[in-house]
């Protein structure tokens, strides 16, 4: 079965004002199309046919632009943070809050993704996604070489594919994509603010996290200028 996805696109944006204060961020075009309409295309284009967005910001514009999704292959549902809590619930608290959206089944493999990365040729390969599911991982990141922003790291990464946090060094940066199960996030209360980082940190040193390395471009479109750059 191809797991469905979830793509993160509630947060505000305050790096990237003044642009996102009337339009949100995943609708800004880099290279003629918003950017959250570019890992709708690639999804489609790897078989991925149920997907759900999470918003707060400007959920409204988001939720008119996409529509249903079958102009994209898709079928579409948001998860509205906004309408339902008042504002965004963070990284975490978005997927526990997107969970009965997303999974039928705890063990149920899914992907998420962060709307406001540019990978412009990212696979969603099924294969990834059986491979995860066969592991009795709680997720498999994509890892980039750590930017000069975050210079630290996130993770360490063996041979073998395995991740840890509790590293003497951390040559590597979560890239913000990712298969993941629901049990990741089970700590967290459906409804409540809490961040993804701590609960990944936790599960790669318990030894449940594998890892890949993003091949191709990428880029985190955080400010005005990083989209100039990127155009």
């Amino acid at each position: 079965m191809t797991p469905r996805a979830l793509i993160l696109a509630a947060g505000r944006g305050e790096r990237m004002r003044p642009l996102s204060d009337a339009t949100p961020k995943p609708l800004l075009v880099v290279r003629g199309r918003p950017l959250i309409e570019w890992h709708l295309i690639a999804l489609a284009r790897a078989g991925v046919r149920e997907i759900v967005v999470n918003t707060a910001w400007l959920e409204d514009q988001i939720v008119a632009a996409l529509g249903d999704g079958a102009r994209f292959g898709v079928s579409l549902r948001f998860s509205m943070e906004g309408r339902d809590h008042g504002g965004a619930l963070e990284t975490a608290g978005g997927i526990a809050k997107a969970l009965p959206l997303l999974v039928d089944g705890d063990d149920e493999p899914f992907w998420l993704v962060s709307a406001d990365i540019h990978a412009p040729g990212f696979d969603f390969d099924a294969r990834h996604a059986a491979a995860f599911a066969a592991r009795g991982d709680l997720a498999c990141l994509w890892l980039v070489p750590n930017p000069p922003y975050h210079a630290a790291g996130d993770f360490a990464l063996d041979a073998a594919g395995r991740v840890t946090h509790d590293a003497a060094a951390r040559p590597w940066t979560y890239a913000n994509i990712a298969l993941c199960r629901a049990a990741l996030v089970d700590s967290v209360k459906p409804g409540t603010r809490a961040a993804l980082g701590p609960l990944l940190f936790r599960a790669a040193d318990g030894g449940r996290v594998s890892g890949e390395l993003l091949a191709g471009e990428w880029h985190n479109v955080g400010t005005p200028q990083d989209l100039a750059a990127i155009d």
